[in-house]
């Protein structure tokens, strides 16, 4: 079962005996434990029914006892497992997952692993319990997320907005919902989260960030790449180079696969480069401005500064002055 499933089951009341929740996102997993924890029962059931432990407090005989435990004057009781990760012997959890207590709803939250699916615990799971790996989103399905994420909360962003967002936020989810949280408090519902929206609530400038530094430089527009990366300079922390070195070796890229693509239609290329459909253009255009030979040679300087700043082959050179040096290159 996806996320997605989970969620619309419980909200219908279908329960499972066991929640084995595992994998890199925490988001996904606390999500569901949260749930969990606040809808199952109400506030007089859970003073005898709900229970919260801690893997690295615990031991596994001690949950199973109390997962057979029958409920007090209610229908069910939540045992909820923090920090799984870090009990001893799980794989005795075999046994009571074999033949769950019903009436018992077990959550285990066990963040950062996988379970190894040739274990006994990991089939008798798979047959018997919700087994829900949690996986961490990848750059490119960020802004579908935060879309997805804004629709539930009735607002919605436009592409440039959600990629904007995407570079300054990264990929944690517990972050990005947070600072959206934030972001949204004070505007009515329906609104459309714009660039200037961003700057004003968040601080991400709408014109010195990292995507309008590509758009400057597929542009070849000297002037604006010129005032962006003085403004990076100015701001280090906020602008560092490691992540513009990034940010534009991935763009330069999916030029390259452009360049490659026999079909480039928008959908297929939007397909091939993990793009929304709204920037295909924009990598036509780059594509036209930089050719195969251009654009290969400037992943291979992307790669010659990435480790310049890092300190290989660089004395004293500072990270402005590589930054300066770097995209004076790409566009001369």
């Amino acid at each position: 079962m996806n996320y997605q499933d989970i969620l619309k089951d419980l909200k219908n009341k279908i329960y499972k005996p066991i929640y084995f929740l595992f994998g890199e996102e925490p988001y996904f997993i606390d999500k569901i434990t949260e749930f969990i924890a606040d809808n199952i029962l109400n506030d007089s059931e859970k003073a005898f029914n709900q229970i919260t432990l801690y893997g690295k407090d615990s031991q596994i005989e001690d949950i199973i006892n109390s997962a057979k435990r029958f409920p007090m004057m209610a229908n069910h009781q939540v045992l909820i497992i923090k920090e799984a990760q870090n009990l001893k012997n799980i794989e005795k959890l075999a046994f009571y997952a074999e033949q769950p207590l019903k009436s018992t709803i077990l959550v285990l939250n066990y963040k950062y692993k996988k379970l190894d699916k040739r274990t006994k615990l990991y089939k008798i799971l798979n047959k018997n319990a919700v087994l829900f790996e949690s996986k961490k989103l990848y750059e490119n399905q960020i802004p579908a997320w935060i879309n997805t994420y804004l629709k539930e909360k009735k607002y919605s962003a436009n592409p440039v907005s959600a990629q904007l967002l995407t570079e300054f936020l990264g990929t944690d989810l517990c972050k990005i919902s947070n600072e959206l949280d934030k972001l949204t408090i004070s505007l009515p519902k329906g609104t459309i989260i714009t660039p200037e929206i961003i700057e004003k609530n968040i601080g991400i400038s709408k014109d010195f960030n990292n995507f309008e530094l590509q758009n400057a430089l597929t542009n070849r527009d000297i002037l604006k790449a010129n005032r962006i990366i003085q403004h990076f300079a100015k701001n280090p922390k906020e602008n560092p180079l490691t992540l513009t070195i990034i940010t534009l070796f991935s763009y330069f890229s999916k030029i390259l696969t452009y360049h490659y693509l026999k079909d480039k239609s928008n959908n297929n290329v939007a397909s091939a480069l993990k793009i929304n459909p709204f920037f295909v253009k924009d990598y036509a255009k780059a594509a036209r401005t930089y050719n195969i030979k251009k654009t290969v040679f400037v992943i291979s300087i992307l790669r010659e500064y990435d480790m310049k700043s890092k300190g290989y082959n660089n004395a004293n050179t500072t990270h402005e002055d590589l930054l300066k040096e770097l995209i004076f290159k790409i566009l001369h």
